[in-house]
This record gives structure tokens, sequence and C-alpha cells, in this order.
């Protein structure tokens, strides 16, 4: 495998990789999400991310979205707490047209207001679709319980009223503030020559602007925990219990991830998979996940169940915890969970479009490439006292609990 890391005069960074598909995997990602909102508009990034699509200097929107799609190809974006990507896919050989479209929209986009109003009202059903799902909607208002006074509480989506207010100058604003060369990674997986692709990629990218993006963002107040119970009038009761946790860069990150797989992760085995719903019948769907932000984190369980069932349930997991910190796990058990997280991430791997985005995700927060063989050689690493020391941290974070039902 053939891989180049490189910097540009401006600072844009690219990461080049040959591979043997024959598709190119194309995208640029930039350090800013809906934290970084505006004050005074909440979904902005998200905004951006949606708009950027609807008219640049020389393209209308129609034109924009035919561009990848004649030759087979694909055109998408998203937007997290703390980053907005816009990629493509296309069959190799169209690596030109995919880095000229992907740099005619970060930097030239125009917001044309007839559109970006038809997308408003695009965005606002988005809103509501959400939150017509309660095992969506009780992520997103944990997060505004257990963030709240900080960037990151808010939706990424925003509300109806702040999509509503937002304006094609706010988008420019956000966009001339953020989406600048020092603050984005590009990257290119395709089965072309990773240095012809680093010089194609300059010829369109080069004139990026090269002024570091200002920051606002400061860590998130350490808050008292809360439990509370939000009539949706649902059948079900969806239930968040979780605590806060440390940023992506603490080392302790790859026994966090491990301790998180073998609790609650997407295998049939997982600890509490086997407790709450194959033992006990008590829910439905149980599952455990970890979000780490640049400076904070949580570590959130989540568990559909009938209203009666959500106080034993929480029992249940708070006592999986402290077994873990008081007792660890034996070593065989703890080398046969290590084994199947590293074996789960080889098999991630096969998922190119994926593998492609996260070089560049890695390169934007870690300043190096991560790729899913990096990341299984550091899992391969991690000690059973390592996830023991994990797991007592965690007993010792009060946990939070929010029920829609």
């Amino acid at each position: 495998m053939e891989r180049i890391i490189h910097t540009y005069s401006n600072g844009l960074r690219i990461v080049a990789e040959r591979s043997d598909s024959p598709v190119a995997y194309i995208g640029i990602v930039t350090d800013a999400g809906s934290r970084d909102d505006f004050h005074s508009c909440h979904g902005l990034a998200h905004f951006v991310e949606h708009t950027v699509f609807k008219g640049t200097e020389t393209r209308k929107s129609w034109q924009i979205n035919s561009r990848m799609e004649t030759i087979g190809g694909e055109l998408n974006a998203y937007t997290t707490k703390e980053e907005t990507m816009v990629y493509t896919n296309a069959p190799a050989g169209y690596e030109a047209r995919a880095f000229e479209l992907l740099a005619d929209l970060v930097m030239h986009a125009t917001f044309p207001r007839a559109e970006i109003d038809k997308e408003r009202d695009v965005i606002t059903e988005e809103i509501y679709s959400y939150r017509d799902n309660p095992a969506d909607a009780v992520y997103d208002e944990f997060d505004e319980l257990i963030y709240r006074g900080s960037g990151l509480a808010h939706n990424i989506l925003g509300t109806p009223d702040s999509v509503r207010d937002i304006r094609g100058e706010d988008a420019r604003a956000f966009i001339d503030r953020f989406y600048t060369a020092p603050n984005m990674v590009l990257y290119c997986v395709a089965p072309s020559d990773p240095e012809r692709n680093i010089r194609l990629a300059e010829k369109y990218f080069g004139s990026l602007p090269a002024a570091a993006s200002p920051r606002e963002r400061t860590a998130p107040e350490l808050l008292p925990p809360f439990r509370e119970t939000r009539n949706h009038d649902n059948h079900q009761a969806n239930t968040i219990v979780g605590c806060r946790l440390f940023g992506r860069r603490d080392p302790r990150r790859h026994a966090l991830f491990l301790l998180n797989n073998y609790l609650g992760g997407p295998a049939m085995n997982s600890r509490l998979n086997q407790t709450i719903r194959e033992k006990r019948g008590w829910v439905y769907t149980v599952d455990s996940n970890v979000a780490l932000t640049s400076d904070s984190g949580t570590l959130l369980v989540y568990y559909g169940s009938d209203a009666k069932n959500v106080e034993k349930c929480e029992r249940l997991i708070k006592a999986e915890i402290d077994s873990l910190a008081q007792n660890g796990l034996s070593q065989r058990t703890f080398a046969k969970a290590r084994e199947q997280y590293c074996g789960q991430l080889l098999v991630s791997g096969d998922h190119r479009e994926n593998c492609a985005m996260s070089l560049a995700k890695s390169l934007l927060y870690f300043g190096e490439v991560h790729d899913v063989r990096f990341t299984a050689e550091r899992m391969r690493e991690v000690t059973a006292d390592q996830l023991r020391d994990v797991a007592q941290f965690i007993a010792a974070q009060p946990l939070s609990r929010l029920t829609l039902q």
C-alpha cells in the first residue's frame, strides 16, 4: 500500500493512498461543527453543509447534483459536533472532476436565497423526523442536559426557530471563518498514482485561504448529575444512562473503546445484551457507545424497555460497571474480548469509504494517520489492568439518566 501525506504551502494537508479498488474516494473534512455555530445561529454548521450544494459562482444546484451522478458517482456531506465532511466517490479516472467540484463547493458557494429558503424547509422536516423517533431524540436531549451551557449541548440540526432565522450571510461568514486551509484535510484513495493526485489537488485547492481559523471553544463545565423522565406518549420507555469522560486524545481511550465494546458493543454476546435482554427479557435493545470530542466525552448506555423496567435495567448497568471496576476481567475473558474487538476493526476495514474518511479525520485530530491496522495494533497493547483502571474511573463518575416515555 502506497500512502503519502503532504502539506501545501497554504497549510492544507492531504493524505493520498493507492488502492486496488476501481473506485476513487475523495473528500475534505473541516475542523468545524455544531459546537462552532455562531451564538445566535444554532444549526448553522449543518445548514452550511446542506446549502453549499445549492449554487456556486459557476454552477446552479442541478448542475452540482448531476456532476458526479452522471458518471455513476455520488456526492454527499455530513456534520457532527466538531467536524464537517464533504465527499464524493466515483469510478477511478474522474479524480480531477471530483477535486474541481469539491473545491468549487467549499470556496465558491453563493447561497442563493431562493434555494436556501427551500432547503430551510427540508432541514426543518429533518428536525421533526428526529423528534418523531424517541430512540434518536433521547440522545439529543441527553446531550442538552449533560453539556448544558456549552457549545456541545445543542442539537446539531438546530431548532425550527433557529433554522428559520439563518441567512445566506451567516452561512458565508461561517465559511469564511472556518473553511480555511490550515483547518481542513483532504483525502484521496484511488488506484491512481498518489503523487499525481497530490499535484492535481493543488491545482484546485491551492487558492484556499491560508488564514488561521479563530477558535472560541471552551471545555464544558462538569455539572451535577440529573435524573429526568419526560412524557412523550410513547409505548416504550427510551432511556439513556451515562456519564462524562475525557477527550479523544487521552491515552486511556483504547482501553475505553475495548471496555465499551465488551460492555454493550454491537455483538450479541455483549455483557449488557446477555444480562438484560437474553437472560431477563427486559429490553428489546441495549447498547453502549462512547462519544469523545477534543476536550470531553461521554459513555452512554441506551435501552428501550417497558416503563416498569427502567429502574431495574439501570441497576444492572451500574452493577456491571462496578463489577468491571472491582474485579476486572480474567486473563482468558480479557484476551477473548480484545481479540473480538481487533477482529471487528479489521472487518470494518472492508468498508472502503469509511476507511478513506478515517484517514483524513485522524490526520485532522491527531496529526497522523490512524487506520484500522494502526488502531488494532494499539488495541493489542491494552492490558487487563488498563481496562480495569478505566472501569474504575467510570464507576467513580456520577451517572445521569434521561427517559422519554
